[in-house]
């Protein structure tokens, strides 16, 4: 079985996630599939244009699109672009940066509703003369819709970091189970990427560590209350946060508690529901410009009575700022998929 993994082991049933391969462990022609996909919508494509300036009203004027070959709002290409280079993190998580976007070439129109994917593969490895520390992989990525239709191909370069080489490279334990696998390999020899854990995989007392942690900035935390219809001045107001907490803005509570259950989901990606959340504490305030860094235990499992193809869990969860300091734990039970079952091969998973 592939060496790929998406975990290293810190002690016993203590884990940590840890995402991307060494350059090493690359080859020319492999070619990875990468999930999970996303789904545009013409306010994402909307959005993009307005906020980037894009004048070409092709983008966002219904009327103006009905008069063209289109006949629809036509999907902001360069959104497209970062889509699917976005969606390839997990496999080149120890990516340094591009060094180049040889060629771009968008091959069939993205409208609103369109689900896209990203295909990389491996075309050259080169040793980067500039810092031994890196390499140089050349890949392809193919951007495909749900109608198996190739709607954009990227040719880039990339630098990654030599196996030890990366900044936040460890002593852990590397891990051997198969749970772990990064990647499945599928009958046409390609690697599909994995994500969460199954009902059957996860043990009682298991730790596991979220990463990457998570920075909260003022934009975000003033858009999410506003749109929450919490319009308190703490969150609207910076004057009433200059006067009332020392120029810091607090971030939103519900917000906050968000953002620590999602950070789970790359291990408990299998989830089916959320049942319930309890005894929430917040022992320390959150600011914006904190980061919080999240860790879950396992601490019981059961069988679920009305859904023969689904376990329940129980976790509590513990989030820290920057300084190590405790700022919000909960206990939750949620509905996670048993293996070999689930919707993921129908779904291209």
């Amino acid at each position: 079985m592939i060496g790929f993994k998406n975990y290293i082991k810190i002690s016993d049933k203590r884990y940590s996630e840890y995402y991307g391969l060494d350059f090493e462990q690359f080859a020319v022609g492999q070619k990875f599939q990468h999930r999970p996909g996303l789904t545009i919508s013409q306010q994402d494509n909307k959005e993009e244009a307005l906020d980037t300036i894009n004048n070409a009203q092709l983008h966002y004027d219904a009327h103006y699109a009905n008069q063209t070959e289109w006949k629809n709002n036509l999907g902001v290409s360069t959104l497209t672009i970062q889509k699917l280079i976005g969606m390839t993190w997990k496999t080149f998580g120890k990516r340094y940066r591009v060094l180049s976007y040889d060629d771009i070439s968008m091959t069939h129109p993205v409208f609103g509703g369109d689900t896209l994917y990203s295909t990389t593969e491996i075309i050259k490895t080169d040793n980067y003369a500039e810092d031994q520390n890196l390499g140089i992989l050349t890949l392809v990525t193919f951007g495909i819709n749900q109608r198996q239709e190739v709607v954009a191909k990227i040719v880039y370069q990339i630098l990654v970091y030599k196996k030890g080489k990366h900044p936040l490279e460890t002593d852990a334990i590397p891990v051997t189970d198969e749970k772990f696998n990064s990647h499945r390999q599928l009958a046409d020899g390609s690697f599909m990427e994995e994500s969460g854990l199954y009902y059957e995989d996860l043990e009682v007392d298991e730790i596991y560590k979220h990463r990457p942690a998570r920075t909260f900035t003022a934009e975000e935390n003033r858009i999410h209350a506003l749109r929450s219809l919490d319009w308190h001045p703490q969150y609207t107001d910076a004057n009433y946060a200059k006067k009332f907490f020392g120029n810091k803005i607090p971030v939103n509570q519900t917000f906050l508690i968000g953002i620590i259950t999602a950070l789970t989901t790359r291990t408990f990606d299998r989830v089916v529901a959320n049942l319930q959340w309890r005894n929430i504490k917040l022992p320390l305030e959150v600011f914006v410009g904190d980061s919080v860094f999240v860790e879950s235990n396992i601490i019981s499992k059961r069988e679920s009575k009305s859904r023969p193809t689904q376990g329940i869990l129980e976790a509590t969860t513990n989030a820290y700022n920057q300084e190590g300091k405790l700022v919000c734990s909960f206990e939750r039970h949620f509905l996670i998929y048993k293996k070999d079952v689930g919707p993921y091969e129908a779904a291209g998973y």
